[in-house]
């Protein structure tokens, strides 16, 4: 799996028009599933962003987690993490986990993260969507759980 964090501010994910997943500080959490994930992966990446510490504590060094700082966690779907672009200027998605198992994948994902963390939103698996976030710092990092066997 690939995730691609940043550590916000605030965070929110709208829908035609209307918001359906926000949060207050915390972290933003683009997740992309790729062929031959499963839920190894859906648990290691969750617990390692829950774990990951790039809040600053007292000293203003990056020490904190979003469990110690009791942020907020939106979840959204990305598949265009898995772009391909080394043949050409137009990127492939072969690496995408098809749309039934990437839905799965993230479903499940958002479950685990529902019941480790207290306050979990989330976007709507294959819709256009509009994300708007301040980005705190700015904080980007990617992650990525090698599929088995990758």
């Amino acid at each position: 799996m690939i995730g691609l964090v940043q550590r916000v501010k605030q965070a929110r994910v709208e829908v035609a028009g209307q918001t359906i997943g926000a949060i207050g500080p915390g972290l933003l959490l683009l997740v992309c599933a790729e062929p031959g994930d499963g839920e190894a992966q859906a648990e290691k990446l969750i617990a390692k962003l829950l774990k990951l510490r790039i809040f600053s504590d007292a000293a203003g060094k990056m020490n904190r987690s979003v469990q110690d700082t009791s942020g907020g966690l939106l979840l959204v779907s990305q598949f265009t993490l898995a772009a391909d672009t080394t043949g050409g200027n137009r990127p492939g998605f072969s690496q995408a986990a098809a749309p039934d198992e990437g839905r799965r994948l993230f479903d499940y994902f958002v479950a685990q993260a529902r019941a480790a963390h207290p306050e979990v939103q989330t976007g709507r698996f294959a819709t256009e969507m509009q994300v708007h976030l301040v980005n705190d710092g700015p904080v980007t990092i990617p992650l990525r759980m090698a599929p088995i066997g990758a």
